[in-house]
């Protein structure tokens, strides 16, 4: 049997196996199809007749490597005819039978048909190059795909690479594999008090694997979501991890809309236990556990506050650190509420530009009007707090008395069920 010979082929598997990462049969594969496409340039370049090959014309050819005696071989596999139609794909039966006479029609047989070296030709050589190298990258956007997929929402630790127009491309590594994948840090994903140098490490949150063939990492990784507050939360506070204390809701301004406001997250937390404080096992001795996570986030700032299920009271803990006079559920079917204080705690309730409230309201869901109580029009307001405090009370007996009568009719089915003898 022929074969074309190809110098230094197991030195090529291996240098692209371990330079890209990829199993050396993934590197094979895709050099046998990129030699296949090669050999479809050197047919199409020979036909004599120049005519337009389909394309599944080929679908009967195929290459096979030898490693060992580095270089390779062309087989086609054709089907046994009386009169030959199509060179490509059929063979006489008397030809057949010169070698073999117990050959009968419709059989087919494998070919070696492989050209002579110096007919091969640049021109074959070239998109063998070119299809090689895309081949080797459609093996590595799947590689990244099935180690990475399963991980969107996690956080991993990334390495600066480079910069791309205003883009952050970094290094990262699932903790599957040693080598590190490109991901992106997109400009909105940043954090403004970041310093983004070279070598520079960060904790980011794989947001997206994106899909399809687009040119670029396939990482998209993220400095501004709220699960990286989370995660470090998770990381930092031993409560959290062992669920005695656990995060109810997060709202976060990574990126405020003026300069003039830095960042700010306030995260909500609770427990089922009368003995911890889950406010003070996140902030710790000192404020030991959230000066982690704050120095993580190059000095953003966090308020930590109590979640309760009365929405007057979560309301007040959310304009944290201003003091809340009073708490007016008004439109409890719309969620809107007006929120009383007192003159000098109005600036620090709204906060600067308005962030305080629009993060407590982010982090509540209600609407939250903050009114100066010196100012503030009871007579007008009264009567319709009066008749929304009243629906709202009668709403929530209502799902009281639902609870109620659910964990009741369980506790009836647990004593009617029989017993076993």
């Amino acid at each position: 049997m022929s074969m074309v010979s190809l110098p230094g082929l197991k030195d090529l598997i291996e240098s692209i196996s371990r330079d890209r990462n990829l199993p050396r049969l993934a590197v094979q594969s895709s050099l046998r199809e990129a030699l296949l496409k090669g050999y479809e340039r050197y047919r199409r370049a020979q036909s004599m007749d120049k005519r337009n090959f389909e394309e599944d014309y080929f679908n009967n050819f195929e290459v096979e490597l030898d490693i060992d005696e580095e270089g390779f071989r062309v087989l086609a596999t054709k089907t046994i005819v009386e009169e030959v139609s199509d060179p490509d794909h059929q063979i006489s039966l008397k030809e057949v039978q010169e070698v073999a006479e117990e050959a009968q029609l419709g059989s087919e047989v494998i070919l070696d048909v492989t050209p002579e070296q110096k007919e091969f030709g640049r021109m074959a050589a070239m998109q063998t190059k070119q299809v090689l190298a895309q081949k080797l990258r459609d093996q590595q956007r799947q590689m990244i795909q099935e180690e990475f997929q399963d991980l969107e929402g996690t956080v991993l630790q990334a390495r600066v690479l480079r910069f791309e127009r205003q883009s952050v491309i970094m290094a990262v590594t699932s903790g599957f594999s040693q080598p590190e994948v490109e991901a992106e840090l997109p400009k909105r994903e940043q954090l403004p008090n970041d310093n983004y140098r070279a070598n520079a490490t960060f904790k980011v949150l794989l947001k997206k694997v994106c899909q399809g063939q687009q040119r670029g990492p396939q990482l998209i990784v993220s400095r501004s979501d709220a699960g990286l507050v989370v995660y470090l939360f998770a990381n930092e506070v031993p409560e959290i991890e062992d669920e005695i204390v656990r995060i109810v809701a997060v709202a976060r301004e990574a990126n405020p809309p003026s300069r003039y406001v830095g960042p700010r997250t306030k995260i909500a937390v609770d427990t089922l236990e009368r003995d911890v404080d889950p406010v003070g096992a996140c902030i710790g001795a000192r404020g030991s556990r959230i000066q982690v996570v704050v120095n993580e986030l190059r000095g953003e700032k966090i308020d930590v506050i109590r979640w309760s299920p009365d929405p007057a009271t979560y309301i007040a803990n959310a304009l944290s650190p201003a003091r809340i006079d009073e708490v007016r559920l008004m439109e409890p079917e719309s969620r809107q509420t007006h929120v009383l204080v007192a003159e000098d705690q109005l600036s620090l309730a709204i906060g600067k530009e308005g962030q305080n409230v629009r993060l407590a309201a982010r982090l509540t869901g209600w609407k939250i009007d903050i009114k100066d109580r010196a100012k503030y029009d009871y007579d007008a307001e009264d009567s319709r707090f009066k008749v929304s405090a009243a629906q709202y009370q009668a709403q929530q007996a209502a799902i009281e008395a639902d609870s109620n009568f659910f964990e009741e009719d369980e506790a009836s089915e647990q004593v009617l069920e029989p017993t076993d003898v």
